[in-house]
């Protein structure tokens, strides 16, 4: 398995479709996934990420700050940090915000709008609406993606099997199973990412850089998959088949620290994650993230949040901490 697909697995995606919807220009609508749509799905995830598929028609998809960009039928588009969004037809109208025009929901939880110039003189246009969510405290691929994400199948090099299956979704037998897109778009949110790290300029840094490299990618993939065993250097080097110097060497060149220092805080987000959402003691915490002793959990908890565990859970309890993200921890 190459090291984004280990990512991706280690993220355990999930979801599906709640909304049908279609629109007659004049229209424009506000949208942002929020956690009860995800509920008949499973529980509050820590990610979502949310997509729109054109089934038919186009609509332009604007997110804060960035330049407006169009979808066109049989295309779909990412939002992957679920940004509030406005979607809109050919011909905006005033915007309205999607969750004030769902109709109830059907049988199988499914909503539907049905928006605009009702009397057919505007252009239509027919989408279904989704998220992915993540349980996991895998948010490193999600904070370094761009905003919004398109992804056409016409061209995609790999996912000729989606694009046969969105199609048999659409317009075959099952063209009213919303629930076959909401599991295609995991493999569609795999290749938009495949992607974007395909088309990356040569000499661009980062963390999805890292990923292209093969022994920096091989890194990265085994400390976020082993966060809880003795990591070393040595070992760290040998997984990736290269020397420590060479590990060494193009880590910190591409991710801006060294192996052992993104192990350490890696470790201590995973932590922290738990302590936030699983609402597990310090001393349970520590062993499940390869401590043998909480005092040293904790004198390394403080170095990377500024405060003992058993504080730093208290502060998210009362709502005023977020555990943040390993990029800005």
């Amino acid at each position: 398995m190459d090291t984004l697909s280990d990512l991706l697995s280690s993220m355990r995606l999930s979801g599906g479709v709640f909304l049908d919807g279609e629109f007659w220009s004049p229209w424009s609508v506000w949208s942002q996934i929020v956690p009860e749509d995800c509920a008949p799905y499973f529980g509050i995830p820590s990610h979502i990420i949310a997509y729109h598929y054109v089934r038919s028609g186009e609509l332009s998809c604007e997110v804060a700050g960035m330049e407006p960009v169009t979808v066109r039928a049989g295309e779909i588009v990412l939002l992957p940090r679920n940004d509030p969004h406005l979607l809109h037809g050919p011909e905006p109208g005033k915007p309205v915000n999607a969750h004030q025009l769902l109709m109830p929901p059907d049988e199988e939880g499914l909503y539907r709008i049905r928006y605009g110039r009702l009397d057919g003189g505007g252009a239509s246009t027919r989408i279904y609406c989704g998220f992915l969510g993540s349980t996991t405290p895998e948010n490193m691929l999600l904070t370094s993606l761009p905003p919004v994400m398109v992804i056409g199948l016409d061209d995609a090099s790999d996912s000729h099997w989606i694009k046969r299956s969105l199609d048999f979704a659409v317009h075959g037998l099952s063209k009213d199973s919303p629930e076959l897109v909401g599991k295609l778009a995991e493999g569609l949110f795999a290749e938009a990412v495949r992607r974007y790290i395909d088309h990356l300029p040569p000499e661009e840094g980062g963390w999805l850089a890292g990923l292209r490299d093969p022994a920096v990618g091989r890194t990265i993939a085994l400390i976020h998959r082993r966060y809880a065993d003795a990591l070393t250097l040595d070992m760290l080097a040998r997984e990736a088949g290269v020397s420590k110097t060479v590990l060494g060497e193009r880590f910190r060149a591409l991710i801006g620290e060294s192996p052992m220092r993104y192990c350490a805080r890696w470790r201590m987000h995973v932590a922290a994650d738990m302590l936030r959402k699983e609402r597990q003691n310090a001393c349970s915490v520590a062993y499940s993230v390869g401590f043998n002793s909480e005092a040293a959990f904790n004198r390394a908890f403080k170095r990377e949040f500024g405060m003992p565990p058993a504080a730093w859970q208290r502060t998210c309890r009362d709502g005023a901490r977020n555990p943040g993200d390993l990029q800005s921890a």
